[in-house]
Parts: structure tokens; C-alpha cells; sequence
């Protein structure tokens, strides 16, 4: 067991840190008395989202309006607005705990179309309302590479345009979806009332470090520098490959893809890049959290029984036809146990030394402080400063049953 070492520089007291950026008189003069307006809830879970919200919720009503959370999600949750709005509330964020209602609902509006002419959709509430604050995380998205990829931009596009808004955004493909992604959000733009944006970003512990608030004419100026410092401080292993990746668990309120293939390197599309090198993925579980969906489990090449009698087609399908990414939800060879699952991996490399497998195990790619390496790793990690080893090797214990019992 190791530790790798990152900057710990998360916001102490993220409230009072919000609220300061949010006092300025320019921002509050776009808020009159008596407005609805609209806050997004993303199908993430982000840190400290559900204490964002809330505070947003009390600077809006402070101004008179009357604030609303709509869930910003595209066509996770099953593509159904129970699904969404039981997305939401399984991260926290509810009616009682955000101080104001949720309203959550599929139906959109079309405002306009692509110079293609795929028409770009929005979800009606947010069309209907007087002011839209878009709020959301800043991070490197897990299937293409532009100067937006997961933020402002993309939850105006994909999370506001609901199923059938992220149906047509990703009808061509992410080849395209760095050029289509502005253009489609700035249509969205031009036809809502979006008053500012709230943008966070965590650190490699998971923290919120830092929040920018946007008035509505800077998102689109000032995101793509915010993507290049979120990406410098996206969770990640420090060796650079190994020969089997153990992952203990996966889900959406992980990642988007289930396991960031940021982190892991084995990504759904060719137009992404990253992470660590290896020949064999095992996946030991499915998080509750992630409701059945199995996004990421097809980037594995073993998994468990336990995880395919977990697996919900409803939950995942929808998520895979709305991004035209299939292979994400393939499922790979499935064993009776942990054990199984990992000695199949290890008995199947074809590039590796088996006396010396090098071998990396993860709680799950946001959880990434404390780790497990294998003896082999092990003596190429000796002396570096930004590793501290915890203990040395030892065999990984096994239950009578199979299932690993060295928790991280």
C-alpha cells in the first residue's frame, strides 16, 4: 500500500467563499423581484454541489426572485424526469436540503438549428423562466479532446437540451463534438436568459479548490482557460503503466464513463488520450450510486458475478444510444469470484514478465491518494518525493468465498 502525494488545497469554508464572489452589483442587479430562475443540477456527484446550490438558492431569494433546480442531465436517470430528479437526490441534493423546489421534466423546446440543420433543443422550464444561472464542474471530458469539453458550455448544451437536445447534439459523433458543442450551446444562449455561470473545479482529493463565477458574456471567453487548469489537477496514477489495472469499484457518481478513462487510459472513443498504459482491466463492483448503470464496464476485460447481477439495461442503454459510444457498455468475461476475475487477468497477458506482474489496485478513479502496487512497482517507486510507501509486500487476501478482503 502506497501514498501518492498531491497538493491538498481544498476551499475550507466553501460558502462563505462563494457568497464573496457572488457580491458584486452586477451580478445581483440581473435578478429582479419576482423572477423564476433556473439553477442546473448535474448527473455528477460534485463536491459540495448540494451546499452550492442551497447557498445560490438563498443569494437569489435574497434579490426577491423565486429560484427552481432542474435536473441538467441530458438523458441519464433512463432519460425520465423520476429517474433525473432521483439522480439528484441520491447525491444530496434535494428540495429540503437546496431550500427551494425541484422541477424536473423531459419536455424541451426547439430554438433554432445547426447550419447542418439539427435542431437544437432546451429543456422548457429553462426556456419558460425569466433567468438561468448554469452551474456545473470543470473537468477534461472522458470521450473527445476542444476548448470545451465537460463544463459551462457543454451543461447549456447537452445537460439543458435533455434526451432529445443530447440526441441531436451527439448525432454526428465526438469526432465532431469539440466544434458542435460551442455552436450548439451558444444557440441555446442567444434564446435563454442566462444571467451567470458558476464553475467548479476539484483538485486530486476530490475537493472543490476553486469556483469561478462567470457573468454570462465571459463563459464562453473564459472557460477554456479554467478546462487547462482543471485538467492539470485531474486524479491520476504517477507511474506511467502497469500490467493489470484493479479496479474495485465503478459508477456514474464516479465518472461519467463509469472509470475515468483519464485515469485508467482505456478510453470509448480514438479522439481522447491519457492515462496509465496496461494490458488488463478488472472490475470488481458497481457502486449503489450509480443505480444499475454500467457505463465503463465494457473498457474492462474481467469482471464478477456479484457486478452482472447488478447490471440494469434501462439505466445504461439510453446513456449509450443518446452518445453513439456502444462499446462502453459491452460486457466482459464474467467470474464466479474476485479471485477468478484476477487470476483470469493475469493468466491471460501476453506482454508481461509472469514472475514480476506489475499490478495496480484502486478503490476507484476519484479515490486515488492511497493505492496498491505489486512488489514489482514497488522497487520503482523507492525514493521518489511524491510517494510515500505505507508497507511492504505481502500476498492479497481472499475470503473463503473469493472476494478480495484488502479494502482501500
Amino acid at each position: 500500500m502506497i501514498r501518492q502525494k498531491f497538493p491538498r488545497d481544498g476551499i475550507e469554508d466553501v460558502a462563505a467563499y462563494l457568497m464573496e464572489k457572488l457580491d458584486r452589483e452586477d451580478l445581483r442587479s440581473r435578478i429582479k423581484p419576482g423572477m423564476r430562475v433556473v439553477l442546473t443540477g448535474s448527473s455528477r456527484k460534485i463536491a459540495n454541489m448540494p451546499l452550492i446550490l442551497r447557498e445560490l438558492a438563498d443569494y437569489v431569494r435574497a434579490q426577491g426572485a423565486h429560484p427552481y433546480i432542474i435536473p441538467a442531465m441530458g438523458s441519464h436517470g433512463g432519460a425520465t424526469a423520476e429517474g433525473q430528479r432521483e439522480i439528484l437526490e441520491s447525491y444530496g441534493i434535494t428540495e429540503e436540503a437546496c431550500r427551494c423546489p425541484i422541477f424536473s421534466s423531459m419536455e424541451t423546446v426547439q430554438v433554432g438549428s445547426l447550419s447542418n440543420g439539427d435542431e437544437v433543443r432546451v429543456d422548457r422550464f429553462a426556456y419558460e423562466a425569466d433567468a438561468v444561472i448554469v452551474v456545473g464542474r470543470i473537468k477534461a471530458h472522458t470521450a473527445f479532446r476542444g476548448a470545451y469539453e465537460s463544463g459551462l458550455v457543454k451543461m447549456m448544451a447537452i445537460g439543458m437540451g435533455k434526451r432529445e437536445g443530447a440526441d441531436s447534439l451527439h448525432r454526428a459523433g465526438f469526432q465532431w463534438m469539440g466544434e458542435r458543442l460551442p455552436q450548439y450551446a451558444k444557440v441555446i444562449f442567444d434564446h435563454t436568459n442566462i444571467i451567470f455561470g458558476v464553475g467548479t473545479i476539484e483538485n486530486e482529493f476530490d475537493q472543490t479548490c476553486r469556483i469561478e463565477v462567470l457573468p454570462a458574456e465571459e463563459i464562453f471567453d473564459k472557460e477554456p482557460e479554467l478546462l487547462l487548469f482543471a485538467k492539470s489537477r485531474l486524479p491520476r496514477l504517477l507511474m506511467p503503466e502497469t500490467d493489470v489495472l484493479l479496479v474495485r469499484e465503478i459508477g456514474k457518481n464516479f465518472s461519467g464513463s463509469g472509470m475515468d478513462p483519464n485515469v485508467t487510459g482505456t478510453f470509448g472513443t480514438p479522439y481522447a488520450t491519457g492515462g496509465i498504459k496496461k494490458e488488463r482491466v478488472v472490475v470488481l463492483d458497481i457502486s449503489p450510486e450509480s443505480h444499475g448503470s454500467y457505463i465503463g464496464l465494457g473498457n474492462a476485460d474481467t469482471t464478477t458475478k456479484r457486478v452482472f447481477e447488478k447490471l440494469d439495461t434501462n439505466a445504461t442503454y439510453f446513456n449509450m444510444i443518446t452518445s453513439t459510444v456502444l462499446g462502453v457498455g459491452k460486457i466482459p468475461m464474467v467470474l464466479e469470484d474476485d479471485k477468478m476475475a484476477l487470476q483470469v487477468a493475469v493468466r491471460t497477458l501476453t506482454k508481461a514478465d509472469k514472475n514480476h506482474v506489475r499490478m495496480v489496485y484502486i478503490k476507484n478513479t476519484l479515490s486515488l491518494e492511497t493505492i496498491m502496487i505489486s512488489e514489482t512497482l514497488l522497487e520503482q517507486m523507492r525514493g521518489r518525493e511524491d510517494i510515500e510507501i505505507l508497507e511492504e509486500a505481502r500476498p492479497l487476501r481472499f475470503d473463503q468465498k473469493g472476494n478480495l478482503l484488502d479494502l482501500i
